[in-house]
């Protein structure tokens, strides 16, 4: 895919966000068309996060552009079934327990700080204590079988590396959704406004990850915008405690703001450095 089409289609799924926003404002009214655009907003600004780990992912194991599509496609049908069990289940402990809140208050905050401490990546992918596990538990070929995930050899049905990578990018997005998931719970707990949000902002994925796949190494500041959302979300679940509740349209600027103030410090950054 170009990098005009990501473009394009990037723009065409945001557009269909705007469009249901616009339904839940005429609808269920305009507190829930903002809590919609809250949680939309910051599950597109840590998803960004979350793809330069994917972009790591395949780099790390060398994988094709063609093969990446593949699994990418695979890997986010499995985000809504895993998304949708982790919003049920977090709406329904932080219904039965509120104080869950300031738990994933403090959560959120940790997690940001380690962020903004966090300078490069350190993982080491191809020693994944997951992938060791299944080279234990299934037969796994040394080589990729084109975009195959299984074939048969002897009668043997083996796995393929790209399966493997297929179930590290599901378990990336686990991890992932411990903290965006929380962070949605900062601006709204109600289901339908926590799962539309998410899906939505996943459905686009795909095309900014061809985008951020050729400008991800120079886009350095992004990653300390999603930090700053991170503990911002944080602290607004933490001060509930106090009885100190921050408004959804505050929210809204606060987390706008950070996210163009590290893009444009991103671009800027590009810019000086073309």
């Amino acid at each position: 895919m170009s990098t005009s089409k990501a473009l394009v289609w990037t723009a065409f799924w945001i557009d269909v966000a705007l469009l249901i926003d616009i339904g839940i404002f005429i609808f269920m009214g305009r507190e829930k068309s903002l809590e919609f655009l809250g949680g939309y907003m910051i599950e597109q600004s840590l998803s960004i996060d979350n793809l330069f780990l994917f972009i790591l992912v395949f780099s790390s194991f060398g994988i094709k552009l063609e093969y990446q599509r593949r699994v990418l496609n695979y890997g986010i049908a499995g985000a809504f079934i895993l998304r949708l069990l982790f919003i049920v289940l977090g709406v329904a402990i932080v219904n039965m327990f509120h104080w869950v809140l300031y738990i994933f208050g403090i959560i959120l905050i940790i997690s940001g700080i380690k962020m903004m401490q966090k300078q490069k990546e350190d993982v080491e992918l191809k020693n994944s204590k997951i992938l060791k596990i299944m080279s234990k538990e299934l037969p796994i070929t040394k080589e990729l079988e084109g975009d195959k995930f299984f074939v048969r050899k002897n009668k043997i049905l083996y796995a393929t590396p790209l399966f493997a990578i297929l179930i590290l990018i599901e378990f990336t997005d686990i991890i992932f959704a411990v903290d965006s998931i929380p962070a949605i719970f900062s601006v709204t707990t109600d289901t339908f406004i926590v799962y539309t949000s998410n899906i939505l902002a996943i459905l686009g994925l795909r095309n900014i990850y061809f985008v951020l796949g050729k400008l991800h190494e120079k886009f350095i500041y992004v990653r300390y915008g999603v930090a700053a959302i991170l503990t911002f979300t944080g602290i607004k679940l933490t001060v509930l405690m106090f009885d100190i509740e921050i408004s959804t349209g505050w929210s809204l600027a606060v987390i706008f703001t950070i996210l163009a103030g590290s893009l444009a410090a991103s671009v800027v950054y590009i810019i000086q450095n073309s």
